[in-house]
């Protein structure tokens, strides 16, 4: 008996614990409604839109930040210039140079001969510019120019220009007719603020040169056929790069040198005679580097 009722007492109900449920978060335990209900505490969670805006927003700034390093580097290297932001309005301003544009270059400064500087007198650079090398053909001028370069002796070519117009007015504008007929008197008179104008020596030369081209236009019609027929009528195109390649005198000038002196001419030394077929155009001794160099070659064709 007492074991049969051991075996029909009541079955005690098993309890049955919760089953983990597998969860995005992982396998845990789903808490029941009674402990929600106590922990009523909200947790502010970022939405998924609200984290991909933030990033997106990092990613910007971060674009910005070096969107902005870049064109600080640009700017410095190109020299451009970004917008501008005044009183919260954005003003665009014109980029002085876009990238990839190539910017025209400037002329530089004009080329002359080595013998004109930045500091040469104006009066010198025009003389330069405007008469030196170029050809002449008339008497007076030819005469002139024999003249001024006698006086290199004593006087550089800015002083000379400086009294260019004293010059002319004590030798009658340079007439070989006129200055044959000087004395020793008038000689003596050529002054200028109380001195003379060239030492005596180059004054008596003058005075003897003057009658010797008068001799000269007999034989050969004019001063100018003389001097042009040593070069056939062409002048001579040097062609020198440097200026220590120009020389101070050269074959062709002792040649003339002599043939002069035979005609009665005086101080007309080979130096003399390059300097007068210098600056007379016979000679063409610009630098070929020099701006008047074909000037001087294109109005010696015209």
């Amino acid at each position: 008996m007492s074991a049969l009722t051991k075996l029909r007492s009541p079955v005690k109900p098993m309890v049955v614990e919760p089953r983990a449920i597998l969860c995005s978060t992982g396998n845990r335990v789903k808490p029941s409604k009674e402990i929600a209900a106590k922990k009523k505490k909200p947790q502010v969670m970022k939405s998924p839109a609200t984290s991909n805006f933030s990033a997106s927003t990092d990613d910007s700034s971060s674009t910005t930040s070096s969107s902005e390093r870049s064109s600080v580097k640009t700017a410095d290297s190109k020299k451009m210039i970004t917008p501008s932001k005044r009183n919260g309005s954005v003003t665009k301003l014109n980029s002085v140079a876009a990238v990839g544009d190539i910017l025209p270059e400037s002329p530089g400064p004009v080329k002359r001969c080595h013998w004109i500087t930045p500091n040469s007198d104006s009066i010198y650079v025009k003389f330069h510019d405007e008469e030196w090398g170029v050809p002449v053909r008339d008497d007076k001028k030819l005469f002139e120019l024999l003249v001024f370069s006698q006086a290199l002796a004593e006087f550089s070519w800015p002083s000379i220009l400086h009294k260019r117009d004293a010059f002319r007015k004590l030798f009658e504008d340079f007439d070989p007719l006129a200055i044959s007929e000087f004395t020793e008197k008038r000689l003596m008179s050529l002054k200028v603020n109380g001195c003379l104008v060239l030492s005596e020596q180059k004054l008596r030369a003058i005075a003897d040169n003057a009658k010797s081209v008068l001799k000269v236009k007999q034989e050969f019609g004019s001063f100018s056929n003389y001097c042009w027929r040593f070069v056939n009528h062409k002048p001579l195109r040097n062609g020198y790069r440097y200026g220590r390649q120009v020389p101070v005198k050269s074959p062709k000038a002792e040649y003339i040198s002599k043939d002069m002196m035979q005609r009665g001419f005086r101080c007309v030394g080979p130096t003399v005679i390059y300097s007068f077929l210098q600056v007379s155009g016979i000679v063409n001794d610009h630098l070929t580097s020099c701006c008047r160099y074909q000037e001087c070659n294109a109005e010696t064709e015209t």
